[in-house]
């Protein structure tokens, strides 16, 4: 089963070149057991980070690398507030997952031409209206006969 970790991070103005060449240092380097890492703006001076990996267990592994990648950078990075600290990582198993393709589309049928009809001439009177037959009525006493 595939997990995830995500981590925010907001860096100090005027040190996010030096946060982001860290980052394509590492990635360079790679990570054993991860599948994907995108780095993402999400603010002003505020990024993410959203990795996916092949097992919870190559996150763990990769913990001690991680940590070393954040020093090289730490002091790039302010406090989060809150108690957080410089970072807020958050780290799982996969739950649930869908494609995000997009649905596929119908195919249209080709048009096809119908051959020309000759044309109809039209009525010149209108046609009669049917009324509806009347049922017989039944007379009052008269009874049915077998």
């Amino acid at each position: 089963m595939s997990a995830f970790n995500v981590v925010r991070f907001r860096v100090k103005p005027g040190r996010e070149q030096e946060f982001l060449d860290a980052h394509r240092k590492a990635a360079v380097e790679g990570f054993p057991g991860a599948r994907q890492i995108t780095l993402i703006k999400t603010g002003d001076n505020s990024y993410c980070v959203v990795a996916e990996w092949e097992s919870f267990n190559k996150i763990v592994a990769a913990r001690p690398r991680m940590i070393s990648l954040l020093d090289s950078f730490r002091d790039c990075l302010e406090d989060l507030g809150g108690g957080l600290g410089v970072t807020d990582p958050v780290s799982g198993e996969t739950v649930f997952q869908a494609s995000a393709a997009a649905p596929k589309a119908r195919r249209k049928k080709p048009a096809t031409r119908k051959a020309a009809s000759p044309k109809r001439k039209k009525a010149s009177a209108k046609r009669p209206v049917r009324k509806p037959a009347k049922k017989a009525s039944k007379k009052k006493g008269a009874r049915k006969r077998r």
